[in-house]
């Protein structure tokens, strides 16, 4: 009876095992393609293009094992996922020596305390503009409730704007001081347009086309993968129910169609209550370019009812009206709000005081101006600075004590000084909160992306940033995110709780700016517990070199995850229990 009582008392208590572990393995290698009809070598996970999704519940521990079969040193970063206290694993030059060629890498997180709409991308110079992006899924728990009905089916789509020439040749233009020019298409899910119109889509592209069933509800997570282009994204004859955005559900907003930037990733309910009488264009053009570009910037899926009686027909959903107009961005911008009831994972602060009644600690005005020429060099600033990242990962540097990496001087406004070349970042206060305002006098709409945080978007508005703008802050329901656009001629201010220690990245997520030095890091310590647990598997570089004995070990596992091996574990123990009861 003892040995049945403790299998019997085995088999009730699951909870045992902790917080599960989904495990990954990838090999990233490049692949042949030709989205656009223009054979080219993409970067794929898996052979995939793009790349498997990570799908995962929140307080989930991640395990995912890299090869890298590039011919070049790689980096995957996770985007939007907090990386609570695991700096390590964020996967950016600041944090992370990159993998070399031929090596395996493991990345372990838990993503910890939140749900939503995320993805992937590698973050080693230019590599996004070749693809190796996925979609990441953190679902709640049970017990959380999500604030609308539960959907029928779950679809991601990559939408972004792509080049015919490859990674290397771009990043040789901006070395060679030449700015990229106009893209040459927009991809759906990597897959050139729907042939909508036969003067502007050569027959023979590879399209995307999404099945769905007459009367149900689908929820679309949206993200833009691409190296800088703006992008409308709309359904023929559908409205979009905007519930989520990078981990925050928002207000409930009918919209029939929105500007999503470089980076940013939505969630929207769509239900399939049209008649069917034909299929439906789905929609991804370019916003804030030339005229006569603009058509072949226009990335066109197709929604397939299964009751479908024939072809898409006629001419696109309707863009907005006036291409250059950044009035109607804005002002959609303006409109996506907090959803402030909703129960679920939220960023900090929460309970005890709200984001509007705390008291800023630091404010920071990062001003950016078009690329300029500094030191015979084509370069992107943030108040004059532009970041070049040293050998030796930031982090490493902090906790070797490694002299000389970084200088932590970054000025907090404008200098009104001539630009220069330099890795100096911001000295962040622990649990203090810092208000960011982004300045942009360049030229384009940027997007700004802050690893480890999400952060409150409180305010946006044409011309200069002064004090008084304060007055029109947003402090009830601001969404919180962790990417957010910048018009050119504005300024956005954002709000954060730096209460995860590290050394995080706040970059332009536009590819061509980041690439000429548009990012700066934040460094983050808590002078309570300032230690800082090195990986076993970390890779070393640069002045620390010397200390990398061998290859990093790949991570050995089964390949059935622990959920999956509990189970079975239960069923064994439970048959096992039966017998013993039957042996009585």
């Amino acid at each position: 009876m003892p040995l049945l009582l403790l299998l019997l008392l085995l088999a009730a208590s699951p909870a045992r095992a902790g917080d599960p572990y989904a495990f990954y393995d990838w090999e990233v290698s490049y692949v042949s393609a030709q989205p656009l009809g223009v054979k080219q070598k993409v970067i794929g996970i898996n052979g995939q293009f793009p790349g498997p999704a990570l799908n995962v519940t929140t307080n989930w521990n991640v395990v995912v094992n890299v090869r890298n079969a590039l011919d070049e040193p790689l980096l995957l970063t996770w985007n939007g996922v907090q990386q609570r206290k695991t700096a390590w694993q964020d996967g950016v030059l600041g944090t992370n020596c990159a993998i070399p060629a031929g090596w395996n890498w493991t990345y372990t997180f838990q993503v910890k305390d939140q749900v939503g709409s995320f993805f992937y991308f590698p973050s080693t110079p230019l590599h996004r503009a070749a693809g190796g992006y996925g979609g990441i899924t953190i679902n709640n728990r049970d017990v959380i409730p999500i604030p609308f009905g539960f959907p029928d089916g779950d679809i991601t789509l990559f939408i972004g704007d792509w080049y015919n020439r490859g990674h290397k040749e771009l990043r040789r233009a901006l070395d060679g001081g030449t700015l990229l020019g106009a893209p040459d298409g927009v991809l759906i899910n990597g897959l050139g347009p729907y042939q909508y119109n036969e003067s502007l889509v050569p027959p023979g592209i590879v399209y995307e086309r999404i099945n769905v069933e007459p009367g149900k509800t689908y929820r679309f997570r949206v993200h833009n993968v691409g190296v800088s282009t703006s992008l409308n994204f709309r359904i023929q004859n559908h409205n979009l129910l905007l519930v989520e955005t990078e981990g925050s559900y928002t207000s409930q907003q009918n919209y029939t169609n929105l500007d999503i930037h470089v980076g940013q990733s939505y969630s929207f309910l769509v239900t399939m209550d049209q008649n069917a009488s034909t299929d439906y264009y789905v929609v991804a053009s370019a916003r804030f370019v030339d005229a006569a570009v603009v058509d072949k910037l226009t990335g066109v899926a197709i929604l397939h009812y299964s009751n479908s009686q024939g072809p898409a027909s006629g001419p696109l959903p309707d863009p907005p009206n006036d291409q250059y107009d950044t009035g109607f961005s804005i002002n959609q911008a303006r409109s996506i709000r907090w959803n402030v009831t909703a129960s679920g994972a939220r960023p900090n602060p929460q309970g005890s005081f709200h984001y509007g009644d705390i008291t800023v600690t630091d404010v920071y005005l990062l001003q950016s101006r078009p690329p300029e020429v500094i030191d015979g060099k084509l370069r992107s600033t943030l108040n004059e600075i532009s970041y070049i990242a040293p050998s030796t990962p930031l982090v490493l540097a902090q906790l070797f004590n490694v002299p000389g990496v970084y200088k932590l001087d970054f000025p907090n406004h404008p200098m009104n000084r001539l630009p220069k070349v330099d890795t100096s970042i911001i000295n962040g206060t622990y649990k203090g909160f810092m208000e960011i305002i982004f300045q942009n006098n360049a030229t384009t709409v940027q997007s700004y992306h802050l690893d480890g945080y999400a952060f409150f978007v409180v305010g946006m508005d044409y011309g200069l940033w002064t004090e008084n703008s304060r007055g029109t802050y947003n402090k009830w329901d601001g969404v919180a995110r962790s990417t957010i656009q910048v018009f050119p001629g504005s300024w956005t201010a954002i709000l954060v709780f730096l209460d995860n220690a590290g050394i995080w990245n706040l970059r332009v997520q536009n590819l061509d700016t980041w690439y000429l030095g548009q990012e700066v890091y934040i460094n983050v310590v808590n002078p309570e517990d300032n230690s800082s647990t090195l990986p076993d598997n970390a890779i070393f570089c640069g002045a620390l070199s010397s200390l990398q004995k061998e290859q990093s070990h790949r991570f050995m596992y089964s390949q059935a995850s622990p959920v999956a091996q509990w189970r079975n574990t239960f069923s064994l123990l439970f048959l096992l229990a039966s017998f013993t009861i039957w042996l009585q």
